[in-house]
């Protein structure tokens, strides 16, 4: 692993907003970001990087690669809860091992916009296609989490109707806005969609640093509740997305050459759903317990992937 990546990902000022948001917590501090400021910095993010990637992808030929990539993303997102599932299920009730699967087979904008910042680093960029990949995981692994719970649940009355959780993991408001603005993208005319790029790009690592801010504060206070879980919930958080990461990172040639884009791969398959997966899951399985699957993905697996996990997906890509 370089260390000199290393370094450079752990003193970049996103992470380290994050990590103020965590030690305000800490100390008592009571600073927040409003509701309202937070849900408008979620959507500009998910605008930022659909509208990019459709512009990227208007300037692209549709080859073979790219229809690889889409259904590659396609069986990661819905291999991962498959086999996470009967893991966690040794030590957890089916509700919660398949909230938790769904959160880690689904992915994070979040982690992905980071990763993008990572590549910039690097004087690279990955295919304005990779957006549409991240899109089209999000909604399998819901879908393939609450089939299982279904399947193994003691209590199957409970179940949500499939056609229900289809519907809701395809219009999620994440989804959406990141599906809907990619399209935008893609038809906008050029000229036009030069003019709103001081938007979409001048100002994205501003508002990156101040939504991590509020994740850190986030994690903070769902900390607390997590202890009661054990090592287990912990090591899982860690090894799982790490193991998905690598084995993706090495598989990832079989589609794609270039590096930034298997890169991203890896980070897609290592990343753990905070929004679009609790959102669903609050409706599809409301006994599985929030203050577990959410700060093992924000508190955990999110700080992972954008110290550790990063810079050793970089290695292996650039190693092979």
């Amino acid at each position: 692993m370089d260390t000199q990546i290393l370094i450079s990902n752990l003193t970049n000022p996103t992470l380290l907003f994050f990590l103020l948001g965590i030690i305000a917590v800490q100390v008592r501090s009571d600073l927040e970001i409003p509701a309202s400021s937070s849900k408008f910095i979620s959507l500009y993010l998910l605008f930022a990087i659909g509208f990019k990637g459709g512009q990227e992808l208007a300037h692209s030929q549709w080859t073979t690669e790219i229809y690889l990539s889409l259904l590659a993303g396609l069986v990661i997102s819905a291999a991962i809860p498959a086999y996470t599932f009967f893991v966690l299920k040794r030590r957890l009730g089916p509700d919660d091992a398949g909230a938790i699967a769904a959160a880690y087979g689904s992915v994070s904008a979040v982690t992905f916009v980071a990763a993008t910042s990572f590549l910039e680093a690097q004087s690279l960029a990955a295919g304005g296609h990779m957006v549409a990949v991240m899109a089209l995981m999000e909604s399998p692994a819901i879908v393939v989490g609450v089939l299982l719970m279904g399947l193994y649940s003691h209590n199957q009355q409970q179940a949500m109707p499939m056609r229900s959780v289809v519907h809701h993991g395809v219009t999620n408001g994440s989804v959406l806005m990141v599906l809907g603005s990619l399209v935008i993208g893609l038809v906008a005319d050029e000229q036009q969609a030069m003019g709103i790029k001081p938007f979409t790009t001048d100002i994205f690592k501003g508002f990156l640093a101040v939504f991590l801010l509020e994740m850190g504060l986030i994690t903070g206070n769902k900390l607390t509740t997590f202890r009661k879980y054990g090592w287990f919930a912990t090591a899982f958080g860690i090894v799982a997305p790490a193991v998905n990461g690598c084995l993706v990172a090495m598989a990832s040639i079989l589609v794609t050459t270039d590096p930034a884009n298997r890169f991203m791969f890896a980070i897609l398959a290592a990343s753990a759903s905070y929004i679009a997966v609790p959102a669903a899951m609050r409706l599809a399985a409301p006994k599985a317990d929030p203050g577990l699957y959410i700060p093992m993905a924000l508190g955990i697996t999110f700080p992972f992937n954008i110290t550790l996990g990063m810079p050793l997906y970089w290695a292996i890509v650039t190693a092979s």
